[in-house]
């Protein structure tokens, strides 16, 4: 027997997974796969508009990965936030997946947008990004997984945060310790979730998260989208955000936005120690303009002496 192609079998695949979501949805093309469910551009025919529904795949069908996905549908429905994806409807489909659905955005990824703007307007998306997370640690949501890849830019130049699948939830002020062994909400028996790279020290290690873990991940998407030409100051933000030890870095994802925020401005970063020289360009550069009124002031009083 002549063995199935990659092709062939991603199509039996979708053909098992494609949702029946009853009379009000018409499922159509898939979107794309996360580690928890499947995403599939629908039509809602009650409200005639194009929105994305997000599935349990058949494979994934433990309960703790479905109570999962229902939990992530409750969490973006508490943040009610421009920058953070909206949903619309969530149940149960007819063989008993769980399902949710949400906004259709329409945009690129932002790793994708970075590569076509530059330094400034990147930066101005990546305080967009910072708003939402902080929004979120307001509501008492750590995300655990920020990365280019969960952040999209939208037709308008919105800025909105995805995938909230391994999110946390925690009392305001306190750190979000992990859940009860036996049936862990991040669907592994392991403590370590998230994507290698973005990921701060103590997700791998003991579990407990706090705002500042998304500090850490905010760091290294900010390293991630900078590459490797990048000036002192941004390096020093970088290096703080991402620093090993939590109680070393911002302690806020608003402390770190007021970083980027001062550089964008051409004003001193509390992250780094800036050298004198540095700073009387930084000074002129501000002031350019003032510098150069009183040069010409100069100029013409001494040729008026002279």
């Amino acid at each position: 027997m002549k063995p199935l192609s990659d092709a062939a079998l991603e199509r039996l695949r979708d053909a098992v997974d494609r949702p029946d979501a009853g009379d009000r949805y018409e499922i159509h093309e898939l979107l794309g796969r996360g580690g928890m469910g499947a995403v599939y551009r629908a039509t809602d025919r009650v409200l005639q508009r194009e929105v994305a529904l997000k599935v349990l795949t058949t494979e994934l069908e433990q309960e703790d990965i479905a109570r999962r996905l229902e939990r992530e549908a409750r969490v973006l429905a508490v943040l009610e936030h421009p920058g953070i994806v909206a949903v619309h409807d969530a149940g149960r489909l007819a063989d008993g997946r769980p399902y949710y659905v949400m906004r259709l955005v329409r945009g690129r990824r932002l790793d994708d947008e970075g590569r076509l703007t530059g330094r400034g307007q990147l930066l101005r998306l990546f305080l967009s990004v910072c708003d939402a997370v902080s929004f979120a640690h307001s509501r008492g949501v750590i995300h655990r997984d920020l990365k280019p890849a969960n952040v999209m830019v939208g037709e308008f130049g919105e800025v909105l945060v995805l995938d909230f699948g391994i999110a946390k939830l925690q009392a305001p002020g306190g750190p979000a310790a992990p859940r009860d062994a036996k049936a862990p909400v991040d669907g592994s028996n392991s403590l370590a979730v998230g994507t290698p790279g973005f990921m701060a020290p103590e997700q791998l290690v003991s579990g407990a998260v706090d705002a500042r873990t998304d500090v850490f991940g905010l760091g290294a998407m900010m390293r991630d989208l900078l590459g490797r030409d990048v000036p002192p100051a941004l390096r020093a933000i970088i290096a703080r955000a991402t620093s090993a030890r939590a109680e070393d870095r911002y302690q806020t994802v608003d402390a770190m936005a007021a970083d980027v925020r001062a550089w964008l401005d051409g004003m001193a970063v509390s992250a780094y120690a800036e050298p004198l020289w540095e700073w009387v360009v930084r000074f002129y550069r501000r002031n350019s303009a003032l510098i150069l009124l009183l040069l010409a002031y100069l100029v013409v009083r001494l040729f008026i002496l002279w």
